[in-house]
């Protein structure tokens, strides 16, 4: 069964880590201003540890900068680090739908998760049925350290404005263009499940280049960024 239950990071350090990516995502911490651990821990009602320990965890993932002595402050990813993403998620991930569709992978019930979301209208869990679903087909290959790596990147662009945002798609055009994936792989054609995630990810990595720059989708600025890194 598609499962979408989000399990609870196991220890105080994630569970801070995780509080201060949805701070990001939600703009309650923002580049503009500068944070320190004491003033986190207390928002968060735990001690300065964890909060340290969480706080270098996602400093190397590049999303908070230590100043010496005066606290931290949120990075996000430029027009640059969002094209370098999903460079390598393309380089991960339509190769592997390739495989998953070789293999007979059963992921047809994805769609159903997507639809009940669209039907609720809940967002949340729209995105954890997409995250899952990458990450089944992923690790369903048997690639285990891609399935981290894809999801460390996706924690990344996740905290970045959503790409069903207004002036982007939908969640319906979205979970649209997962249909064509999840029937090739269904069918057992690997050479279209493949080509189809790669137009899912390039579709998406340009939109959020052009929203994270604040230039159309078709601006040549955008395409400039884009085909530097990935092409």
């Amino acid at each position: 069964m598609f499962e979408l239950a989000l399990r609870l990071p196991p220890n105080l350090a994630d569970r801070a880590a995780e509080a201060v990516r949805d701070g990001i995502r939600t703009r309650r911490f923002v580049p503009t201003e500068r944070y320190s651990v004491h003033q986190i821990a207390d928002l968060l009602g735990v001690s300065r540890s964890p909060v340290r320990e969480a706080l270098l965890k996602l400093a190397e993932a590049g999303l908070v900068e230590f100043e010496r002595n005066r606290g931290f402050r949120v990075i996000l990813p430029d027009p640059h680090d969002v094209a370098e993403i999903f460079a390598v998620r393309l380089a991960l991930e339509p190769p592997a739908a390739r495989r998953a569709g070789a293999a007979g992978l059963d992921v047809t019930d994805a769609l159903d998760a997507l639809d009940a979301a669209l039907r609720h209208d809940d967002e949340r869990a729209f995105w954890a049925a997409d995250r899952l679903l990458h990450d089944r087909i992923l690790r369903g290959t048997g690639n285990r350290r891609a399935a981290d790596i894809v999801a460390s990147l996706r924690a990344t662009t996740d905290l970045l404005t959503p790409p069903s945002s207004p002036g982007s798609r939908s969640l319906r055009q979205i979970r649209d263009d997962h249909e064509p994936v999840i029937a090739a792989i269904a069918r057992g054609d690997g050479t279209t499940a493949e080509a189809a995630m790669r137009q899912h990810l390039v579709d998406t990595g340009r939109l959020l280049v052009a929203q994270v720059a604040g230039l159309p989708p078709h601006a040549p600025a955008v395409a400039e960024v884009w085909n530097a890194v990935v092409e």
